[in-house]
């Protein structure tokens, strides 16, 4: 249950979470230079490791970071990495399982290497999941309370918004900025133009006279659960598509809702102060999170409140 328990892919290596250490000179300190991704265990099964990584390897790619692993491999190495941690947590613990890849030793400072240490940084790291979502446990029952900070996402013409990278100020300074409009608030951002993009850590939906509505994936980084909720929708015959948005059609929704892969679906109580559907859990996200609990085969609802009430006690 701890950093020396733990085991992390550092670089070729397996080596305890207390020891793996960037140097001070790599480019993701140095450049904020460092791709990234976050899945998550369902029972111990990766939630669409493959589309994680897939999508890690299209952040390298136009970051032009040569892994010097395939993806194949990277697979594999994952795998393996949370097969030697899963005996650290008590059997019903799931895990976050991270990527962080960065291209290694910044260029101003290579002289400081030698030539072997002179390759990308790859490490492969599990973290459980108990804490985070004990935090989180009332928030499927009471929801979130969502409020439009002043930060406003990139353009995506400034920075590729289909990368995911360590360089995430921006998402940040959302974050403060909404806790001090609302503390305990969620952010989520607006474009140059006033259209709603994404969640500092999520996407958004919107449920409008039945119908799923989702902002264009223009300024925004879309994620592998919204991907998969637009999936359910379809097979389950709900009206769904992308739209320009604004804060007033959040304002006008039936229901809001959020989604990422580590917290599934968690809806909107308030938006910019004012309660939606009484604060309560709308039809159609609670359709929607019901399906999506059956795709994942776990109620991530009932595992937050198990690992809340166990915190609890101890």
């Amino acid at each position: 249950m701890t950093a020396h328990q733990r085991v992390v892919y550092f670089n070729g290596r397996f080596v305890s979470e207390a020891e793996a250490r960037l140097s001070i000179y790599d480019s993701a300190l140095t450049l904020g230079e460092m791709a990234f991704e976050v899945t998550r265990t369902c029972g111990h099964q990766p939630f669409r490791l493959r589309e994680h990584l897939e999508r890690l390897f299209h952040s390298m790619s136009v970051m032009r970071i040569e892994p010097m692993l395939s993806i194949d491999e990277l697979q594999d190495l994952t795998l393996e990495t949370l097969r030697l941690n899963l005996q650290s947590e008590p059997a019903d613990v799931d895990w976050n399982i991270i990527h962080n890849v960065s291209p290694g030793p910044s260029a101003a400072f290579r002289e400081a290497f030698s030539h072997e240490e002179i390759r990308p940084t790859v490490v492969i790291s599990c973290f459980p999941l108990e804490v985070r979502l004990a935090a989180l446990a009332p928030a499927y029952d009471r929801g979130l309370d969502l409020v439009v900070p002043p930060q406003r996402s990139l353009p995506g013409e400034l920075l590729d918004s289909s990368i995911k990278t360590r360089s995430r100020l921006h998402y940040q300074l959302a974050n403060l900025q909404a806790h001090e409009k609302s503390p305990g608030a969620t952010a989520v951002l607006v474009d140059s133009d006033g259209h709603l993009t994404e969640g500092t850590s999520g996407n958004v939906f919107l449920v409008q006279a039945g119908r799923l509505l989702t902002p264009c994936p223009r300024n925004l980084l879309p994620g592998v659960t919204r991907h998969v909720v637009l999936e359910l929708a379809d097979r389950l015959g709900i009206p769904s598509g992308e739209r320009d948005l604004t804060s007033a059609d959040a304002a006008a929704a039936d229901e809001i809702f959020l989604t990422s892969t580590s917290i599934g679906l968690l809806h909107g109580r308030t938006w910019e102060g004012r309660l939606i559907r009484d604060g309560r859990l709308g039809p159609l996200t609670a359709r929607l999170r019901a399906a999506f609990h059956a795709e994942v085969r776990l109620d991530l609802a009932a595992q937050a409140r198990l690992y809340a009430s166990r915190r609890t006690a101890s």
